[in-house]
């Protein structure tokens, strides 16, 4: 009898515990699907249906998959994950809204090496009246964070700040854009701008890689305590610039490097300010003016059949081993 009552007594226990778990644990890798339910555990063979539906259900450092290409709507996030779309290309709709806000002081999971976003695969669609395809913030929250943007399409943000990537950290932080096209905003393309004030900020270390941006104000525009590496880009089709650069309130260094800027405003500007402009290897052409302040040059640049030339660069270098043309 006495051994029965510890069993009851344990059964009772045990259905306490199991009462008191949380119905569902998060899963390392989760998928959405265009016919999905984002009351389904996000399970390849039961998936949600949006990428806001799936995070929540999704642990640090998880994975959310897409199954096939559908719309899977704006999201904002909070802890160190990937979402990874390549080969089916999911669509985010950020009409009158941003596509996916990454707000890193909001960043309150355990488990980070470091706080770390991917984003792969993804069609942005802002249907002419979105704000900002990918919006990355933070302060103190941001220190050492990474930005991983890969093979994207960001198209038709014409309200608000009108933006496809714009990156304010103020804590600093990296970005890192590949393979990825911004066309169609109001305002500007890419923006990296850490010291928006007068106050101090961290550094952003920023590359762009095979990136096109086109028919925007701006191509890039790089501001305060931002240091960018462009390689293999295009800037094309922008109003005010292609490639625009000022520091009034720190130093920037922006190096370019293979890349073209055509159709613009302006090829190249320094805005002014503690600004450091390198073009190497790159052809500035068919712009209404192709430079604009004070760049640096490796000499062995193309600058050509602009409708002004605007403001010699200035030779880095005595000597062709100097000038890289070794």
């Amino acid at each position: 009898m006495r051994k029965f009552i510890h069993l009851l007594s344990a059964l009772a226990l045990l259905c306490g515990l199991l009462a008191a778990a949380p119905a569902q644990a998060q899963a390392t890798r989760t998928w959405v699907s265009g016919v999905g339910d984002d009351a389904n555990p996000c399970s390849r063979t039961a998936p949600c249906k949006t990428f806001a539906g799936a995070i929540s259900k999704t642990a640090v450092n998880g994975e959310i998959n897409c199954i096939d290409p559908a719309g899977y709507g704006a999201v904002t996030i909070t802890k160190s994950i990937t979402i990874d779309c390549n080969y089916t290309l999911g669509s985010i709709l950020n009409a009158g809204t941003n596509g996916i806000n990454i707000p890193f002081d909001s960043f309150t999971a355990v488990g980070e090496t470091r706080k770390t976003v991917r984003l792969r695969g993804l069609s942005f669609n802002g249907a002419d009246t979105g704000l900002i395809g990918v919006r990355i913030t933070g302060a103190a929250g941001s220190a050492g964070s990474e930005v991983f943007i890969e093979h994207c399409v960001i198209d038709g943000n014409f309200g608000g700040a009108a933006r496809g990537i714009s990156d304010e950290r103020s804590g600093g932080g990296e970005l890192y854009v590949t393979d990825t096209i911004v066309r169609n905003t109001g305002g500007t393309g890419i923006l990296v701008n850490p010291n928006a004030g007068a106050s101090a900020g961290s550094r952003i270390d920023a590359v762009l890689d095979r990136a096109r941006v086109e028919n925007s104000n701006f191509g890039i525009a790089v501001g305060s305590a931002a240091r960018v590496m462009i390689n293999n880009s295009v800037f094309a089709g922008n109003t005010a610039a292609g490639i625009e650069a000022e520091g009034p309130f720190a130093a920037v260094e922006v190096n370019v490097d293979r890349s073209v800027t055509s159709g613009n405003g302006t090829g190249v500007a320094n805005g002014g300010g503690t600004v450091t402009i390198r073009l190497a290897n790159s052809d500035v052409a068919f712009n209404a003016t192709g430079i604009s302040g004070v760049t640096q040059s490796f000499g062995n640049n193309r600058i050509s059949g602009n409708g002004a030339a605007g403001t010699a660069p200035t030779p880095i270098g005595a000597d062709s081993a100097a000038k890289g043309q070794q």
